[in-house]
């Protein structure tokens, strides 16, 4: 049996570079005060000799962890089914590694969760958390602030009170839902239905008020709820197609409900877009260049928004920048056209 060889050690580096134990330690830990001569050599000697800083003694210098909690409101089913969190979490997880920081995944099935989430970011394990996917009555925002965590959210803080700043990236949710019924409207379709997100969500929310800005009040019976997934797509068009069988078009809060939209339309010998033209919100392209026909779909980069949520929140830890980071940004989205409208 073959011994492992000891770890080098923070002195062996000091021998090696011929400096001091602190001088290493701060080089290793980012400090300022060592001339860069001497700072090459440390650098060069940690290389040659493999050493790894030990985490646990580097964060009682630093005060940091160099891990993030990214916090999703969501059950683990959900998560792992939808590529918008697949894409989010890429966006988040590409930043982090740029930065050598470490990802820690927390999901919340039920309220017990939410208290776990909230003992374990108040715990110090973390530097600070992303947050998403929450709805108006969660209580995560107000475990969140009671933990003195940095914290950046994913969409418009819909429980904010206006009276203190919170950081979030969001994307243009209700110009984009305007752009899509304006396009279905420009299309000759008078009858234009709209199947929401869940409305507890400002994503949801901001889309329907979009549909709105376009089409008034309207029809009531044109608006349908769904759940942002295929599976509510599929309820909606049935409740839909059964209430007001004139539809013409639909536009949907999301991809996911666009695909079930489809099959539903399909399945009653609706042509796409011939007899209804249907428009999403997403461009996921494992969703929306699969449907039949290619989906018509309101694009917002979604694993962007991850990176910049990312890129904030570091921008605030860093000690240089803190407290610089713009209460909320809105990237743009982009109607994409296809087959389905």
């Amino acid at each position: 049996m073959t011994e492992t060889a000891p770890r080098p050690t923070l002195e062996a580096v000091a021998a090696r570079a011929g400096v001091s134990r602190a001088t290493v330690s701060r080089v290793v830990n980012g400090g300022d005060g060592v001339r860069e001569p001497l700072v090459e050599r440390v650098r060069r000697a940690v290389e040659e000799l493999g050493y790894v800083p030990n985490q646990a003694a580097r964060s009682l210098v630093t005060r940091r962890h160099d891990a993030v909690a990214v916090v999703v409101a969501e059950p683990e089913t959900r998560v792992f089914a939808d590529p918008f969190f697949a894409l989010q979490l890429r966006g988040i997880s590409k930043e982090l590694t740029a930065h050598d920081n470490q990802l820690v995944l927390l999901l919340t099935e039920g309220r017990d969760d939410h208290a776990r989430v909230g003992r374990y970011l108040a715990g110090g394990h973390v530097d600070g958390a992303l947050v998403f996917s929450l709805h108006l009555d969660d209580p995560l925002p107000g475990l969140i602030q009671r933990a003195g965590v940095p914290t950046v959210f994913g969409g418009r803080p819909g429980w904010s009170d206006g009276t203190t700043d919170v950081v979030y990236v969001d994307s243009d949710n209700r110009g984009g839902a305007r752009a899509a019924v304006r396009h279905l409207a420009g299309l000759g379709r008078g009858r234009i239905a709209h199947i929401t997100g869940p409305l507890d969500q400002t994503s949801a929310a901001d889309r329907l008020d979009g549909y709105r800005d376009v089409m008034g009040d309207g029809d009531p019976g044109l608006v349908v709820p769904g759940d942002f997934t295929p599976g509510g797509g599929e309820r909606a068009m049935r409740e839909l197609l059964a209430r007001c069988p004139d539809v013409n078009a639909v536009f949907a809060a999301n991809d996911l409900t666009a695909s079930g939209a489809l099959r539903v339309l399909r399945e009653h010998g609706r042509r796409v877009p011939e007899d209804v033209a249907v428009i999403g919100f997403d461009d996921m392209l494992p969703v929306a260049e699969q449907t039949d026909p290619p989906l018509t779909t309101v694009r917002q980069d979604i694993e962007e928004m991850g990176r910049l949520m990312a890129r904030l929140l570091l921008r605030d830890l860093d000690p240089a920048h803190a407290g610089a980071a713009p209460a909320g940004v809105v990237l743009p989205t982009t109607l994409v056209r296809r087959a389905s409208a």
